[in-house]
């Protein structure tokens, strides 16, 4: 497996790694949240991100992308979670930040608790507006 940033036609194979995600992940949000964020997924937020995907020769398993020092999504393929891959990823921006900050569904108990694992803190409790979901604002600094 390498880390490369995206190629431009590698979108749509992202943002069906995301949406099937999304939809695993956070099942307790109405399915049709997520397709309304289909385009918007493919045409702003991917487009303005540094994105970087993880890759054997044959597939893209997962992806992070970043804007700043703001981690926006972090995504592993369904059939390749387990694995590693989201640490792989995270450890890969991780070296080139100092500070990393990122929201998570509090109901997202699976993710909450491998950002735990993975050095982040929760600093805040939010609400999003878009889902009325809580989230947790959490952060990592480069010790």
């Amino acid at each position: 497996m390498n880390i490369r940033l995206k190629k431009e036609n590698e979108i749509e194979d992202l943002v069906k790694i995301w949406y099937e995600g999304s939809l695993i992940a956070h099942d307790f949000i109405d399915e049709t949240y997520w397709k309304s964020q289909r385009n918007d997924m493919k045409e702003k937020y991917l487009p303005l991100s540094e994105t970087y995907v993880i890759a054997d020769e044959t597939e893209i398993v997962g992806f992070i992308s970043m804007v700043d020092s703001y981690l926006a999504a972090l995504f592993i393929d369904h059939s390749h979670q387990g694995n590693g891959y989201g640490e792989e990823l995270l450890r890969f921006v991780k070296e080139q930040k100092e500070t990393i900050q990122l929201k998570v569904y509090q109901k997202n108990k699976q993710a909450f608790q491998f950002y735990l694992k993975n050095g982040f803190i929760a600093k805040k409790e939010l609400l999003d507006e878009s889902t009325g979901e809580k989230e947790f604002l959490m952060e990592w600094t480069k010790l």
